[in-house]
């Protein structure tokens, strides 16, 4: 069976066009309901979290009316970031989690995320059971034994609490100055609080959402206003999450960007020394920086690549006992704390490394020197395929093989947008940004 519906993270789109309508969210609801509730005689709960989009409300109800007519209760979390739902699926022992977001996409778009039992996203397989069920209908409860709804006050107290508990005991954060920018998302009121909570002296920006500016030049995409605030109001660092607050890109006192594998590289490298880096080794994405896995190799600590999407990051994870794991792009993955990308905790950890070393986030932001990189994005339309035209196969096998021994190309249609991505590495920059132009001139022709 061919995914139609679900991506790398999700079911993602433009709201109020399909798969994005709330029909089909309707449906999926009630689909991932029977899915779940395989026992008719015992009563089956889902908890369900969301961004700061408009189009979330129209979402929520319709998710929940879907699930509550296959016999699921479900409670309501309001706006809370996604590694919440995550931790409260398991801790408040529901069934199933649904986030709904598109997470750093803009105001216009929306997805629907879901987390098993275990607080991990679900499956290839179980999402592709799911869009089964989609497609066949699904019988509804019979009447007395319709789910309830109702929202739930503590969700976010209970998730920043538990964020602090990963923090050092006895380690504070007192005389730090942080600028926070939530994106105007998910995190806009739980990473300010933990941060002031825990003695930082914080300066939010990205924290007034009104259902439109959700990434809106601001967050992890778009860090120039972070970085201009940290210098101008004299910050130690800057934290700049997502609108789901699953990644994070920190901005070190000069207002210099660090991205995830600088963050990874850091902590891979402590936590070896430390002797706590399960399997001694690092898991990442094929976009992942070459310099990063050259350092890994020269602090003798392997580097595990996977295909893009933290999801598939956590399943390698999971299958060979690692601990520490993400993207480029920021999620990065702590199994030891919670079960997916978490942007909060991953900049807590960075804070204790600052305080625990006593040096400032510049010299711990740069582990290593990036290879150039170039990433360029071409749009297609649905039903057009680029990457099946064979002169884009053919021009693609001449850049390999230009680049052979120099550098390398990874090209991919992305898992939650309608782009063609053509990235590659090369300490040649001239000819980087050749193999991109002829491979990106390739795909346009083609469209």
């Amino acid at each position: 069976m061919t995914r139609e519906l679900f991506g790398t993270d999700g079911v993602r789109g433009t709201a109020n066009t399909y798969p994005m309508t709330a029909e089909m969210a309707l449906k999926i609801g009630a689909a991932v309901g029977r899915f779940f509730r395989k026992d008719q005689s015992v009563a089956h709960r889902v908890v369900i979290g969301k961004d700061t989009r408009l189009s979330g409300y129209m979402f929520e109800n319709a998710l929940t009316a879907g699930l509550t007519s296959t016999g699921m209760n479900v409670l309501l979390l309001g706006p809370i970031p996604t590694p919440a739902v995550g931790l409260l699926t398991t801790s408040m022992r529901a069934d199933l989690g649904v986030m709904i977001s598109a997470s750093h996409n803009p105001a216009v778009d929306n997805g629907i995320k879901f987390f098993g039992p275990d607080g991990f996203k679900l499956s290839d397989e179980a999402e592709m059971e799911i869009e089964a069920l989609v497609k066949e209908g699904v019988e509804p409860a019979q009447s007395r034994n319709i789910g309830r709804a109702k929202r739930i006050d503590d969700g976010r107290f209970r998730y920043i609490e538990r964020v602090k508990s990963t923090f050092p005991f006895g380690v504070r954060l007192d005389g730090i100055k942080v600028v926070v920018d939530c994106a105007n998302g998910a995190a806009y009121k739980a990473a300010p609080e933990v941060l002031w909570e825990l003695g930082a002296e914080v300066i939010p920006i990205g924290v007034s959402p009104n259902g439109f500016n959700i990434n809106q030049n601001c967050g992890s995409t778009k860090p120039n206003i972070a970085a201009e605030a940290v210098v101008a109001n004299g910050a130690d660092i800057g934290i700049c999450l997502d609108g789901d607050a699953d990644r994070v890109i920190l901005i070190d006192e000069t207002g210099a960007v660090a991205d995830g594998d600088q963050i990874m590289g850091l902590f891979a490298s402590r936590w070896a020394a430390e002797g706590r880096l399960k399997g001694n080794a690092l898991v990442a994405t094929v976009m992942s920086n070459l310099g990063l896995e050259r350092y890994l190799q020269g602090h003798g600590i392997g580097l595990e690549r996977t295909g893009v999407g933290d999801r598939y990051v956590v399943e390698k994870m999971r299958d060979g006992g690692f601990n520490l794991g993400g993207e480029q792009s920021g999620h990065i993955v702590m199994t030891d704390y919670a079960t997916t990308g978490d942007g909060l905790m991953a900049g807590l950890q960075f804070l204790a490394e600052m305080v625990r070393s006593g040096k400032r986030a510049s010299e711990l932001a740069n582990a290593f020197e990036p290879v150039p990189q170039l990433l360029k994005n071409v749009r297609f339309q649905q039903g057009q395929a680029p990457l099946d035209d064979t002169s884009v196969q053919a021009e693609i096998a001449r850049v390999e093989a230009e680049l052979e021994g120099r550098g390398r190309l990874l090209i991919r249609k992305s898992g939650t947008e309608p782009l063609v991505r053509v990235m590659a590495e090369c300490e040649d920059e001239a000819l980087l940004e050749q193999s991109v132009d002829a491979i990106v001139s390739a795909v346009e022709g083609a469209l």
